[in-house]
């Protein structure tokens, strides 16, 4: 399955990566974006062979997704209509760090992937991290603002470049600021499909909206004083503690955009007010034995898409191109 993964990765690089002589690295003009945003990942985390550049550290488990009635009145895709046998999910929370050492209790974004794998084989994905909102419009500008940041370091003179990127880009700062408190668990944090999908029903009827991952258990964070008592793993061992007690459930929603609402922008969340609906509900029941070995076999790809789910948003080609390129470069070392 590795190499079959890695044959695939390496053709779709192929794609978007500029031709350069093997075995030297590309000059950074002859890089393609995709390529830009991996290596600023690496400026702000470093380099951790083998690893992913970002959410580096994860935890995978397993467990199956069964639709509601209403799904298929939003999508004709093959897992969000109603069946006898629901549908396997793979899922992977992660820290929002390219460290793979990176404590628990650090404050910062949390990620949710879902892998659901249809019957035909095929499968379709969610990427969605635990914040309603992404810092900047563009990939091109979240390539620059992990370039200020990466050379923003203790040392930097004042204002630095990242000072300077948040003062002209306010969303930025407000998602930096935003509260970051570690949850009690994986399990207890919410998480937000960042971009905007095209959902298509069997009447051909469209709708744009983004995913959320509510927790059935509801959102529960740790005091600064109860941080103090947890270790640098309570997250990866809260929750493989936590599936063993019973399932984890998780409901499964699309916000819908209103007509004036900007699809093409992640970094402007939707008013709560905004129509919601349920597509069903995963069901978390047993941890991956060796987390470890899995999550190297996988890849969460927010383009990877059934019939009845198109991209609406121009960043989910950009996203879904990096995840590759930092598959690409993890395969090189195993």
């Amino acid at each position: 399955m590795w190499k079959l993964l890695a044959a695939t990765a390496t053709v779709a690089v192929a794609l978007v990566t500029p031709t350069y002589i093997v075995g030297q690295e590309a000059p950074a003009s002859q890089k393609s974006l995709p390529e830009q945003l991996v290596d600023a990942f690496n400026g702000v985390f470093g380099v951790h062979p083998g690893v992913r550049a970002n959410h580096a550290k994860g935890v995978v488990l397993e467990g199956v997704f069964t639709p509601n009635a209403s799904a298929a009145s939003v999508s004709k895709a093959a897992h969000l209509q109603k069946k006898k046998t629901p549908v396997p999910v793979t899922v992977r929370f992660s820290a929002g760090s390219g460290s793979p050492t990176v404590p628990d209790t650090n404050e910062m974004r949390r990620g949710m992937a879902v892998k659901f794998t249809l019957p035909d084989g095929s499968v379709t994905d969610i990427v969605a991290l635990s914040f309603n909102s992404f810092p900047v419009a563009t990939a091109e500008e979240f390539r620059d603002f992990l370039l200020a940041l990466g050379a923003s370091g203790p040392d930097a003179p004042k204002p630095t470049a990242f000072d300077k990127f948040l003062s002209s880009h306010p969303t930025a700062k407000a998602f930096v600021e935003a509260p970051k408190p570690p949850p009690v668990s994986y399990a207890t944090q919410a998480y937000f499909g960042i971009n905007t999908f095209k959902f298509v029903n069997a009447k051909g009827v469209t709708t744009l909206a983004r995913y959320q991952l509510q927790p059935l258990a509801g959102a529960q964070f740790l005091t600064k004083e109860h941080v103090s008592t947890k270790g640098p793993d309570y997250l990866a061992d809260e929750i493989r503690q936590r599936v063993g007690l019973g399932p984890i459930k998780f409901t499964l929603l699309v916000q819908v955009a209103a007509q004036d609402d900007k699809t093409d922008d992640p970094s402007i969340a939707w008013p709560d007010t905004r129509k919601k609906v349920e597509l069903g509900t995963i069901t978390i029941t047993k941890a991956v034995e060796d987390s470890q070995a899995a999550e190297k076999k996988l890849l969460f790809i927010p383009g990877a898409l059934v019939p009845g789910i198109e991209a609406a948003d121009p960043m989910i080609a950009a996203r879904s191109a990096t995840y590759i390129v930092s598959l690409s470069r993890r395969a090189q070392v195993q």
